[in-house]
């Protein structure tokens, strides 16, 4: 986690969504101290300070308001050009609303005004999975990791950038480091077990998931994985009782397409918890078809 410097109490999100398998939004870059010579236009008596602006900007970010926050970042750039943090804030907006390449091109502002915070190649590295630019994105997650080996999103997106390569044995890596690098990663450890059933390392993935149950109880990805698993193993009845908890918890488990293209589960996985749904669709019925 990267606190921020003038907003103490935020920090890098990771959450899952928004058309990709993790949208980073790095709402922590440090504000940025202007470059030598340049200066703030004199803001008109009735405009708000660019500090101002930038809170409410973040504000609405942060609430998922992009079509508001927008805007907000455009004012924040008239006034404060040089804000390394302020691009690469409207370019997290602008993935958001679906916008890739503009989001690259933020992003990559950011970089030329602080070469050497991490923020920015994690927000590129997103927006290059949008476009299915996966060595790209794996390239710019390395450079972090070149600089910081225990940065977890970045070991984070990693591990998905190598599933959807295909290497589920480096994405398994990736992804239990990423938990080891930030205690509570419940989601990191998740996929990891998830990756594990896809390698079919059986015995290892159901102990994670359940250990991972018993730690956090209402982890829906955690409940939908060990219904798949379990499903797979032919313990039909108890797969029902975890399906139970994790429907009510998230119904998007239900959609196939989701986890497959923005939760980015393994296919492995996602087969079984699509079988185990079309069984226990049929009249209620549970056990083996």
């Amino acid at each position: 986690m990267r606190p921020n410097a003038r907003f103490p109490w935020l920090q890098t999100i990771v959450a899952p969504g928004l058309g990709l398998a993790l949208l980073v939004l790095s709402l922590a870059l440090p504000l940025l101290t202007p470059t030598s010579g340049w200066a703030a236009p004199s803001p008109s008596p009735q405009a708000p300070p660019v500090e101002e602006l930038f809170g409410r900007a973040l504000a609405a970010s942060q609430d998922g308001q992009f079509g508001d926050a927008l805007p907000l970042w455009d004012q924040v750039l008239e006034r404060a050009p040089n804000d390394a943090s302020a691009w690469s804030n409207r370019g997290n907006v602008l993935l958001a609303l679906g916008d890739a390449p503009a989001a690259i091109a933020d992003q990559e502002r950011a970089m030329a005004l602080a070469p050497l915070h991490p923020d920015p190649h994690l927000n590129r590295g997103t927006a290059e999975e949008a476009l299915g630019r996966w060595q790209a994105a794996a390239a710019d997650y390395r450079w972090i990791l070149e600089r910081d080996p225990t940065d977890a999103s970045a070991l984070y997106n990693l591990g998905n950038v190598m599933g959807s390569l295909g290497d589920w044995s480096a994405a398994r890596d990736d992804f239990a480091a990423a938990a080891d690098a930030r205690p509570g990663f419940a989601m990191a450890r998740s996929s990891a077990a998830l990756a594990a059933f896809q390698l079919g390392e059986l015995d290892v993935a159901e102990q994670q998931l359940r250990s991972l149950i018993r730690r956090y109880p209402l982890f829906a990805d955690a409940r939908a994985g060990l219904t798949a698993l379990l499903w797979d193993r032919g313990a039909f009845g108890e797969a029902e009782s975890h399906w139970a908890a994790a429907a009510g918890l998230d119904p998007r488990y239900r959609q196939g397409e989701w986890l497959r293209q923005i939760r980015r589960w393994p296919p492995e996985p996602v087969q079984a918890l699509a079988h185990f749904l079309a069984l226990t669709s049929r009249s209620g019925k549970s056990g083996p078809p």
